[in-house]
């Protein structure tokens, strides 16, 4: 999407159809859960409604709201974590479609408490950056939102503590793909941290340069990882001759003690 340019309502529901049977699809929700919002206008937007399977949805069930929680077109409630999306809208007027899932990796550190930060995937640094892991709130409540109103301006993405995972973006694809990027480099960092037990992480000189890349894609969000620091250079030529001096005045200091005995 151009900035700035809206969805029709026909498209930002047929998409947010779309995304939900690739969420469906993907075993990042199971039964009813996850919800997806897409913004149709600077204080309008389509919801996925409550206690409908995201594989299964039809455009005609879908919700239209405005930025307050006000409904105004649906057959059906709208769920009842929009609040979160809402929240996101409000924080950030960039974005332009929220997504909202449980991908069972993305999931696992989220119930561990562990956020997503080490530099050990270009794509991750790039795309993604570091995503935080929100204070633990009650689904449908007020504290969902509030617990992620933090990180909606300088973040792609927020794990939701012993719940499940949030991704935005300028439009619904970016949004559904930080999902998968989510999932993915969760995945990654699992294998390594947790059944490798190893990993080589990025030197702060490679994680700058991927972050020069981001910055010339646009992307000016995401946070910065944590990095390795380089070796320390090899020693210069002045430092090895001091070296050598030193050596040579206590061999020389020694023989001279020999000597005189």
């Amino acid at each position: 999407m151009i900035k700035n340019k809206y969805y029709s309502d026909f498209e930002a529901k047929k998409i947010i159809c779309e995304i939900g049977k690739r969420m469906y699809a993907r075993n990042y929700v199971a039964a009813n859960d996850g919800n997806i919002t897409v913004k149709t206008g600077p204080n309008t937007i389509w919801c996925t409604p409550t206690g409908v399977s995201k594989g299964y949805m039809t455009p005609d069930m879908l919700v239209k709201m405005d930025l307050k929680g006000n409904v105004i077109s649906g057959k059906l409630k709208p769920s009842s974590e929009v609040k979160m999306h809402l929240r996101v809208y409000n924080e950030n007027p960039e974005v332009n479609a929220v997504v909202h899932a449980h991908p069972p990796i993305a999931t696992s550190f989220a119930i561990a408490g562990i956020q997503l930060d080490k530099a050990v995937l270009p794509e991750a640094v790039i795309l993604l950056g570091n995503v935080p892991v929100a204070s633990y709130a009650t689904p449908g409540t007020q504290e969902v939102p509030d617990s992620i109103a933090p990180y909606c301006k300088d973040y792609n993405a927020v794990l939701l503590a012993n719940h499940g995972a949030l991704t935005w973006g300028s439009d619904p694809i970016e949004a559904y793909h930080r999902m998968e990027s989510l999932e993915h480099y969760a995945t990654i960092l699992m294998y390594t941290g947790e059944i490798i037990n190893k990993s080589n992480e990025l030197s702060c000189n490679q994680v700058g340069k991927l972050l020069e890349i981001r910055k010339r894609m646009g992307i000016t969000t995401g946070g910065i990882p944590p990095c390795r620091v380089e070796e320390k250079k090899e020693e210069t030529e002045e430092s090895k001759e001091e070296f050598i001096k030193a050596i040579v005045q206590k061999v020389t200091e020694q023989v001279m003690k020999n000597l005189n005995k």
